[in-house]
């Protein structure tokens, strides 16, 4: 049995080790400089006690090359540290700070895609980018991504900032935030096929064209989602629009969180909601194990040759898909890349973790709980 299961692991490992790298050729990444953007871009950043990043994030928003015609519009929603004296140091016409009252957002919503909504609300751009208060902006940033998405025609495009990440646990998990999707998604099809399936996006950078956005409803097509970005770029397929992600390592980096504590809390709020239900999170959690932990096992533990040298191959295998990954979105390869065993474990406690706060009630982010209160019945409905 043991045999069998290393057997079976390594070669899923080895197939998507060889995925991984084909699909890593197809790959955007979108060229630092260019032509300016001869249209008017909103770029619409929430911020919930972001007194840490929210300067950085927004200094950087406003030293854009290549964009003459820009807005940056902040909803300080009702942050208690210092995030409203930072922001009031700016001053620069083209930052409008808006203040959100520290109260729940209303019934069938869920705060981010509501201080999103609002913010789109007053955006007068042709492209609208959400944009994290946490992630720090090259120059060129903002010109890249608009020029990626006419270029490619898209309705919207997802650029990955670098994952910045510097705690044991940090390295072990954040890196698997692009790996898992360039490993998994074939980026081609992804780029033409309408089936939400074939989505990955991140809330971090998103940048859409106007009239697409508010054909497909705005963030009121997601306002319960917890994970309002892949809701989106689904949504955007639904509609009729195509959607892509980016590597943006060289544009833009993020620091999501500051110890393992806050990483466990930000996962433990939304990884429930990223396989579709139960069903889902048991076997995405079962087959990374099959292909990513029982390998190393079969080495450690099988016993016979053979069994040892079939693990050896998937556990290198998926090291090496790995690896590829790291070194494609400039993130650490070495030695953090040999550890990947113990990042799908890592991940596999934290979907746990997930499920147990979903199940018991107590998610909860920034002070309000990952949970929309439920929306009126809408007329005309049984």
């Amino acid at each position: 049995m043991i045999a069998r299961l290393v057997v079976a692991g390594s070669t899923v490992a080895v197939g998507l080790a060889a995925h991984t790298v084909a699909n890593l050729r197809h790959l955007r990444r979108p060229q630092a400089r260019g032509p300016a953007i001869a249209e008017r871009v909103s770029v619409l950043v929430p911020a919930r006690n972001e007194a840490a990043h929210v300067g950085i994030t927004v200094a950087g928003l406003l030293d854009q090359a290549g964009v003459p015609d820009l807005e940056v519009i902040v909803l300080d929603d009702g942050s208690t540290d210092a995030t409203p004296e930072i922001l009031g140091g700016f001053a620069d016409p083209r930052l409008t700070v808006v203040t959100g009252a520290d109260e729940p957002p209303p019934p069938g919503w869920l705060g981010k895609p509501w201080a999103c909504a609002r913010l789109a609300e007053r955006a007068t751009g042709s492209v609208l980018v959400f944009a994290d208060a946490d992630v720090a902006f090259g120059p060129h940033a903002l010109r890249a991504a608009v020029a990626e998405l006419r270029a490619g025609g898209f309705a919207l495009v997802s650029p990955f900032p670098r994952e910045v990440a510097d705690d044991w646990l940090g390295r072990l998990v954040q890196p698997l935030l692009t790996w898992s999707w360039a490993a998994t998604l074939p980026l081609r099809l992804a780029e033409t096929l309408p089936h939400p399936s074939l989505s990955a996006a991140n809330g971090q950078f998103l940048v859409f064209d106007a009239d697409a956005y508010r054909r497909l409803g705005g963030h009121a097509a997601v306002a319960g989602d917890v994970l309002e970005d892949l809701g989106l770029a689904r949504a955007v397929k639904a509609a009729g629009g195509r959607a892509a992600p980016l590597n943006a390592a060289h544009l833009a980096s993020c620091r999501m969180y500051a110890t393992p504590a806050d990483l466990v809390d930000g996962y433990g709020k939304s990884l429930w909601a990223a396989f579709g239900g139960p069903a889902g999170s048991l076997a995405v959690t079962a087959l990374l194990g099959l292909a990513y932990v029982v390998p190393p096992l079969g080495v450690l533990l099988g016993g016979r040759p053979g069994v040892r040298l079939a693990g050896a191959v998937g556990y290198a295998a998926g090291v090496a898909g790995r690896a590829a990954v790291a070194a494609r979105v400039a993130n650490r390869v070495w030695p953090d890349a040999a550890a990947h065993p113990a990042s799908i474990a890592a991940f596999a406690a934290l979907n746990g973790i997930s499920w147990w706060r979903r199940l018991r009630g107590t998610a909860s982010w920034k002070g309000r709980p990952v949970t929309a209160a439920p929306a009126p019945a809408a007329a005309g409905r049984g």
